[in-house]
């Protein structure tokens, strides 16, 4: 999903579940790779220290399971991405090839980075997440049909109820979410109202 101001009204594809409570952003992406000076690359090295030693062999994690490779909906627990405030995190998610996060709770600061990026995020309760993690657990060929209009996740007639905050649905339904690019769709405006500041005006 590339960064732009189209409106987000649903995300399809597979999952991938990634179980556990309270990882943070350290855990999400290392705070050695914070360094870099723009984010390209930062998908290759999400859930970095969770997925290989530091000799480089691999540990047992999801994000290293051949059978949830190319999966765009990311399953978590609850208090996901808490801890410090590095957007590094939602970008290295995006760039892994996630295109939206449902979880039992997240850190606020992390669901707004990824609102800002248009990665939805959506929460269910406990037992909800539970059963959504098993059944790609079960099947990782699962098809999800993730709805924001309806505040939904469903999957071969099975369909969950979803929360969202008001603010992030409306911005990603209505194309509002990079707030970047609406400033700059409303140059004109702001050029029309920097014409008419007195402190402005030319003498």
């Amino acid at each position: 999903m590339s960064v732009n101001s189209a409106a987000i009204h649903s995300v399809e594809g597979r999952a991938i579940p990634v179980p556990g409570n309270d990882i943070d952003t350290d855990r999400i992406i290392p705070a050695r790779f914070l360094r870099c000076v723009t984010f390209e690359g930062l998908g290759d090295e999400v859930f970095k220290d969770e997925r290989f030693n530091e000799d480089g062999s691999e540990k047992q994690h999801p994000y290293n399971e051949a059978r949830y490779a190319g999966a765009s909906i990311l399953i978590v627990g609850r208090n996901f991405g808490c801890g410090s405030s590095r957007e590094h995190a939602p970008q290295a998610i995006m760039r892994s090839g996630i295109n939206a996060v449902v979880g039992e709770s997240f850190g606020e600061i992390f669901a707004g980075n990824c609102t800002s990026i248009g990665i939805p995020v959506l929460t269910a309760d406990e037992s909800s997440i539970a059963e959504l993690q098993k059944l790609v657990e079960d099947d990782p060929q699962i098809s999800f049909t993730l709805d924001l209009e309806s505040k939904t996740i469903s999957c071969q007639g099975t369909s969950i109820n979803l929360d969202m905050d008001s603010a992030a649905r409306t911005a990603l339904l209505g194309g509002t979410w990079n707030t970047l690019d609406v400033l700059l769709q409303n140059e004109a405006a702001i050029d029309e109202v920097h014409q008419r500041l007195p402190s402005f005006q030319a003498g």
